[in-house]
């Protein structure tokens, strides 16, 4: 399983961004997906999570960034659109997927990323 996150990138206070993570084959159903970022000096944390197309459609968001980020699935590609960005949402933010349960968020629980891409929101 190969994945590749892109779409960031430097950005001011409240402006937004959309990240992209493919290829989400169609191979993948019985997968959850997610999306996790890490600041520096900081563990990974799990920012939003979709469970698998054969489970229970449940869906996962971290309390810092609910109303603001919004995670989407769309054929073979999954998004993650960010409103209203903060300087504190500036991480390396990463796309993962594996067969967890439901939307479960936990990083160790994902076996399969992708490389980075950077996001940095300052003034």
């Amino acid at each position: 399983v190969q994945l590749q996150a892109s779409g960031g990138g430097s950005v001011q206070p409240g402006r937004s961004l959309r990240l992209s993570c493919a290829p989400y084959r169609p191979g993948l159903d019985y997968y959850a997906i997610g999306w996790f970022r890490q600041a520096p000096g900081k563990e990974r944390e799990g920012v939003s999570c979709i469970s698998s197309s054969s489970s229970d459609g449940s869906t996962y968001v971290v309390d810092s960034v609910k109303g603001r980020f919004t995670m989407s699935r769309d054929k073979n590609t999954v998004y993650l659109q960010m409103n209203n960005l903060k300087p504190e949402d500036t991480a390396v933010y990463y796309c993962a997927t594996d067969a967890v349960v439901g939307s479960s968020c936990p990083p160790y629980t994902y076996r399969y990323w992708g490389q980075g891409t950077q996001v940095t929101v300052s003034s």
